[in-house]
């Protein structure tokens, strides 16, 4: 056993297929195949099941997939560490991020942060809370961006800033001539939600009292799976809902038929945090991007003192 073939383990559960695998890790398909073959032989296990069409991970195949991230990740810290007195920021960065949150926060950060680091590669991915947890747990990203507290020994979560709701409405609706919205002034409106699954649905659920969403009537069929698609439903007149103050920054708010106004209202903010594993071993590098995140920061959020990472 060594790292090479856990790479190539790793490479084909990402893949699921062994000449994509292969051409990522720059070897032919046999040598890949045969070195992954030695290796459950040694092991005598199956890591994966191969058919015609497929490659699926075996169950025993997928722990094994999660403690060769492990070693991958503690091998890449011994890099680390050991070239730390040169360059403790160089290398790359994996981070995830919720996609209410992703499209409006990262054109603020990277340009910035590549400016000041040159020497770090950013790489970014998007997706829903609860998949971002488990990679990060799985070795796939070193931290992420998340609106929902994290109880986890083996996590760290630092609070970043905390996020206003805002109220996105119909330009020609009756809250154009407020001054402010309540949330009173909600509670006979069609509230829009987004699907099952992002945190932002339950925030603003939370927000406004929603005990339970509607399972009948036509704001049943309504759910949306991205908050442009939110404000297009709104354009269209179906509802009113509840957008993060970041996105006061998209393509929508200009000339769209839609208008946004703070909820002023007790707890009506989502609260930011960077989260990542207790073992993670670039801890400057983390500190750089929380630092940038907090420099760049418009007024329409609020900052959350913080210590430094250690």
């Amino acid at each position: 056993m060594n790292l090479r073939n856990l790479k190539y383990i790793v490479t084909v559960a990402d893949t699921r297929h062994f000449g994509k695998a292969a051409e990522r890790c720059f070897v032919s398909q046999p040598t890949l195949s045969g070195q992954i073959k030695k290796l459950e032989e040694e092991l005598g296990v199956a890591i994966f099941e191969r058919s015609n069409r497929s490659v699926e991970i075996t169950p025993v195949g997928r722990n094994i997939v999660i403690y060769a991230r492990q070693i991958m990740e503690q091998a890449d810290a011994i890099v680390q560490y050991a070239s730390a007195h040169q360059d403790p920021l160089a290398g790359a960065l994996q981070i995830g991020a919720m996609p209410t949150l992703s499209p409006y926060l990262m054109p603020l950060i990277l340009v910035p942060l590549k400016k000041r680091y040159p020497q770090m590669k950013m790489v970014l991915s998007e997706e829903l809370t609860d998949t971002l947890l488990n990679r990060l747990h799985n070795y796939e990203i070193d931290a992420a961006l998340l609106a929902t507290p994290v109880d986890d020994p083996e996590l760290v979560s630092m609070p970043l800033f905390d996020e206003p709701f805002w109220v996105a409405y119909p330009s020609k609706h009756r809250f154009y001539t407020r001054d402010k919205i309540t949330r009173r002034d909600l509670d006979k409106e069609n509230i829009l939600l987004l699907s099952e699954g992002h945190c932002l649905a339950s925030q603003a659920m939370e927000v406004l009292h929603i005990k339970e969403r509607q399972s009948q009537g036509e704001m049943a069929d309504l759910r949306a799976t991205s908050l442009e698609t939110l404000i297009q439903l709104v354009k269209a007149d179906f509802g009113v809902t509840l957008v993060p103050a970041l996105a006061m920054r998209g393509s929508w708010t200009s000339g769209s038929g839609v208008v946004a106004q703070p909820l002023k209202a007790p707890g009506a903010s989502r609260r930011i945090s960077l989260v990542y594993r207790r073992s993670f071993p670039r801890v400057a590098a983390l500190q750089a991007f929380a630092d940038t995140i907090l420099e760049r920061l418009p007024n329409t959020v609020k900052p959350v003192r913080r210590k430094k990472i250690t």
